[in-house]
């Protein structure tokens, strides 16, 4: 079973996952702009993003994504200086550019 990050800063969160897992599970065209980007991985906020994601986990592989909380509690996470997800980058994903 593959775990996941749950970064936490004061004021959000987000799940980090290769965008390539969120084209297999056939949502990576549902996530919102709230999320961000770097370097091949998605940064799911957590307030609705988040849930497709899970979702879409349960519904592939029977059961929910193991999560591992990353937290960062007295600052500022650098998940927020991210580029905002957006479909340029699966679409570039998709064609294997980076």
């Amino acid at each position: 079973m593959k775990t996941f990050d749950y970064i936490q800063d004061p004021g959000h969160g987000w799940i980090k996952t290769p965008v390539s897992l969120l084209l297999e599970l056939n949502i990576a065209s549902d996530i919102s702009p709230y999320s961000y980007y770097k370097n091949g991985f998605a940064y799911l906020e957590e307030d609705c993003d988040a849930a497709k994601f899970v979702n879409a986990y349960r519904a592939k592989f029977g059961f929910d994504p193991k999560l591992r909380d990353r937290v960062a509690r007295e600052r500022r996470s650098k998940v927020r200086e991210y580029f905002c997800y957006t479909p340029a980058i699966v679409a570039n994903i998709a064609q294997g550019a980076q």
